[in-house]
């Protein structure tokens, strides 16, 4: 089963990185993001991925193209016929697709581009900016279940800004300050989301948003069902949770690193 993974937009409020590469390429724990959710997939045997790029495109092509250099102890014999060596090879079940989805193309229309390379089959889909530690197995026997088009992952999100709670007085006093708590909010589009291959027919075409019209029309239709998960999830928007992420890999703490 293949994994799709949207990876071409332009980082904006991550700008001091996503200026020099696309924002699944920044690194978190010395790795892109975009590693750390492939090996999320990987830990339960998907290993076929689709990689819908767009923005600076060729720094994940190049990336892949010289996986083995990234990641392995090498010799440069120039006396030698300019040879190269690998040693301890760290070779990964995978095979990558990475697909140049345009420069401006939207959500739905990065999805909607790599529909040959999906096929008849139902797949994975996700965005390139967040980890998580959902059972992909479960996850998949849940969309299989309910037999709808769509499975998309709700989940309860921490919002970024204080709550007060103010009096109900006309002197609109605050009462108390704290951080805003998952309860105080519904669940959101976590991503993660298994589709069958009729979603395309609900994408117009590069301007579609994939969370808009596609999304509003399956649940019209009755086609759209949500895997409720209160795990870990967490998406990288900015340079602090660059940061945040970073520090739970190099402290042993990263809830998604299972492998």
């Amino acid at each position: 089963m293949k994994v799709v993974i949207l990876a071409g937009g332009f980082g904006t409020r991550i700008s001091e990185e996503s200026h020099l590469r696309p924002k699944p390429m920044i690194e978190i724990g010395g790795k892109p993001i975009l590693w750390h959710i492939m090996k999320e997939y990987s830990h339960y045997g998907f290993n076929e991925f689709i990689i819908c790029a767009g923005y600076k495109q060729e720094v994940i092509k190049e990336y892949f193209a010289n996986y083995y250099l990234h990641n392995c102890d090498v010799t440069f014999d120039f006396a030698n016929e300019n040879k190269t060596t690998f040693h301890s090879q760290k070779a990964e079940p995978w095979k990558v697709t990475v697909v140049d989805t345009g420069y401006s193309t939207m959500t739905g229309g990065r999805i909607k581009r790599i529909r040959e390379h999906v096929g008849d089959e139902a797949f994975f889909m996700t965005y390139g900016d967040g980890v998580c530690d959902i059972d992909m197995t479960k996850l998949l026997e849940f969309h299989k279940a309910n037999g709808k088009l769509a499975t998309v992952t709700a989940i309860l999100a921490g919002q970024r800004f204080g709550v007060f709670d103010i009096d109900k007085g006309d002197d609109s006093t605050i009462k108390d300050f704290r951080e805003k708590a998952s309860m105080d909010g519904a669940r959101i589009n976590g991503g993660y989301m298994v589709l069958e291959p009729g979603v395309f027919d609900y994408i117009e075409g590069d301007a579609t948003f994939f969370e808009k019209e596609p999304m509003h029309n399956l649940v019209r239709d009755g086609e759209m069902v949500a895997y409720k998960y209160d795990g870990f999830w967490k998406c990288m928007d900015t340079a602090r949770e660059r940061d945040e992420l970073t520090e739970l890999v190099e402290t042993g703490r990263a809830p998604w690193i299972r492998w």
